[in-house]
């Protein structure tokens, strides 16, 4: 009898008991919800030599920055899946070998074709999608756009009902511009499953580019609480709550809300998650006006300290000099820009020379010297998008570029700025900046 996961492909077991325990691991994992390592640990104690569930294992040790047991899962789904495994399933196994082991270019290059032929291998398709996927993170400008292909070019293959799909297919189409098409699609993902972090998450980008931001704090709010503290995206899904509080101008609100879910001592988040939130927040905090209490820039330094501290992942490179230039260590900062830069030279850093730009901006405007934070950011404004993640972390950096425009005396520019921004996404906060410039 031929036992099948979740979306009708063929697995190579024996025991249901394994089947059953994998089709409910890849599920979780695909909706960021607790319980991923305890299911798939059940499914391979079923069958021991079920090459995929080791794979899905490695793939949640990745995601959590469990890079050497990654490594060995893999491994031993590798060794495996040689033995007893299909040309699908060794396909699947070495992509994800590939994208553990760093090499993501071939990773992304290898997923893309592996779609063609068996485009509802959800583990493997989802490896390019989202803010943190394999096409964001790939140094290129237009992977907004890639996203929305891809999930067109496979829709067919998914009904109405399959909750993972319309999920990603949603946001994608949001974070790319088509924000009223891209919403309706993540909240039929949302409403089919609900204990879905991913879904959540991708709602709430959705609500906030139409500028919906009160409806995306209600979400926030009714859901987050029916979702455990140990959840990989709890504090992050907060974190957008943080941001609405800003918004409206109420940092006593996001300072609690950063206190209880967000800084990294109350947070189970992925690492890049918890340095990258951290340090946004922050710097808005400060940008904004607002005093930043004492310890929280040390709090988020020390723990930074134990991860990514080899330039070479953009999106990490940013926040890690924007901690580093907030607590005062210039030298941490230009040592990174050195690296990058030596990077650059042997076409090792994909996303170019706009990561070392925004790190010098970023030094520049915690110096206060707006006028060299403008010479160097404004020039690479367009390639901002290369860094990866999704427009409204990356929107922390046009806001860099706003205030040190305003700042430095440039109105003109930073009026026709503002403009944009407000015709794109309605902003109480935007809408407060454009009436200083007008006063």
């Amino acid at each position: 009898m031929t036992r099948l996961d979740s979306r009708g492909l063929p697995l190579s077991t024996a025991s249901d008991r394994a089947v059953e325990r994998y089709r409910e691991g890849v599920d979780l994992l695909l909706s960021a919800w607790p319980g991923v390592a305890e299911v798939l640990d059940e499914a391979i104690a079923a069958d021991p030599d079920f090459a995929l569930a080791h794979a899905a294992r490695a793939r949640l040790h990745v995601i959590r920055t469990e890079v050497a047991k990654a490594k060995a899962r893999i491994a031993t789904a590798e060794e495996i899946v040689a033995r007893r495994g299909t040309e699908r399933e060794r396909s699947h196994v070495e992509i994800l070998s590939l994208a553990i082991n760093g090499n993501s270019a071939k990773a992304l290059e290898r997923a893309l074709a592996h779609a063609e032929v068996w485009p509802r291998d959800v583990l493997i398709l989802s490896l390019p999608l989202g803010a943190f996927g394999l096409f964001a993170f790939s140094g290129m400008a237009d992977h907004d756009q890639a996203r929305v292909d891809l999930c067109e070019r496979h829709a067919r293959h998914f009904d109405d009902n399959d909750w993972w799909f319309l999920t990603y297919r949603g946001w994608a189409h949001a974070e790319n511009g088509n924000v009223a098409h891209g919403r309706a699609l993540t909240q039929r993902g949302y409403d089919l499953r609900t204990e879905n972090a991913n879904a959540a998450h991708a709602l709430s980008h959705a609500l906030y580019e139409g500028g919906a931001h009160d409806e995306a704090e209600r979400l926030i709010e009714s859901w987050l609480p029916r979702y455990d503290r140990s959840g990989i995206l709890h504090g992050h899904i907060a974190w957008h709550s943080a941001l609405g509080a800003l918004e409206r101008g109420d940092p006593e609100q996001a300072l609690s809300i950063y206190a209880e879910h967000i800084q990294p001592s109350v947070t189970a988040g992925m690492p890049v998650n918890v340095v990258s939130d951290t340090a946004s927040f922050l710097w808005r905090l400060k940008a904004y006006g607002h005093n930043v209490p004492a310890g929280l820039w040390q709090d988020a330094a020390a723990y930074s300290e134990g991860y990514f501290q080899k330039a070479g992942f953009a999106f990490a490179d940013v926040h890690m000099a924007l901690i580093a230039a907030a607590t005062g260590d210039k030298a941490a900062v230009e040592a990174r820009v050195k690296a990058q830069m030596e990077l650059i030279d042997t076409g090792a850093l994909p996303a170019g020379p706009v990561v070392p730009a925004i790190c010098r901006a970023a030094l520049a405007f915690a110096d206060e010297d707006y006028a060299a934070c403008v010479r160097t950011l404004a020039p690479v404004a367009a390639e901002v998008v290369r860094i990866g993640g999704s427009g409204a972390q990356r929107e922390m950096i046009e806001d860099m570029l706003l205030l040190a425009l305003m700042r430095s005396g440039e109105t003109a520019k930073a009026r026709e700025l503002l403009d944009r921004r407000l015709h794109r996404r309605p902003s109480s906060r935007d809408t407060r900046w454009h009436g200083l410039l007008a006063a």
